[in-house]
């Protein structure tokens, strides 16, 4: 696993408006790790699906509640957490990158009752572990694939022809 290069925190309520905040910050972080337009797209509908899941379904409507939301990066993949706090506080720096809660985690697959955000992120993302201990945390990792560039024989050589 290996320690991350960097990590990036943050909380915001949990509010439907805050979740474009997360999106534009989670843009920035991926473009600048290497992601191409594609990949980071699936990233941001994937962190907003689970943002969304918590705001939904986390807090009880007689009270505000928080979402934390944590980017581990390393060099070749985006790990990001989203977690709703419920009663406790939680420190995701101490957390990540989650070795200890790893043996609690379940996998998309072996949930019995998910609604369909759970699904979508789980196709977006290369790998979804979701821990359920006094709140819900998703953890969801994106691989970054450098060096697949397809080479195309149409390419225009900046060269000067040597025949």
């Amino acid at each position: 696993m290996g320690k991350p290069l960097n990590v990036v925190e943050m909380t915001i309520p949990a509010k439907p408006e805050f979740v474009g905040v997360v999106r534009l910050t989670v843009s920035g972080i991926a473009n600048r790790l290497g992601f191409n337009f594609e990949e980071i797209e699936d990233i941001k509908v994937a962190i907003s699906e689970a943002i969304t899941n918590t705001v939904q379904h986390a807090y009880k409507e007689d009270r505000d509640g928080d979402v934390k939301i944590g980017f581990s990066l390393y060099e070749d993949r985006l790990e990001t957490v989203v977690v709703d706090c419920g009663e406790q506080d939680l420190n995701l720096k101490e957390k990540l990158p989650l070795k200890e809660k790893r043996q609690q985690c379940k996998s998309v697959k072996e949930l019995k009752e998910g609604g369909f955000g759970l699904y979508l992120i789980d196709a977006l993302m290369d790998k979804v572990e979701i821990v359920s201990d006094s709140g819900v945390m998703v953890i969801m990792t994106k691989l970054l694939k450098k060096n697949e560039v397809v080479r195309n024989d149409d390419q225009i050589s900046t060269k000067p022809y040597e025949g």
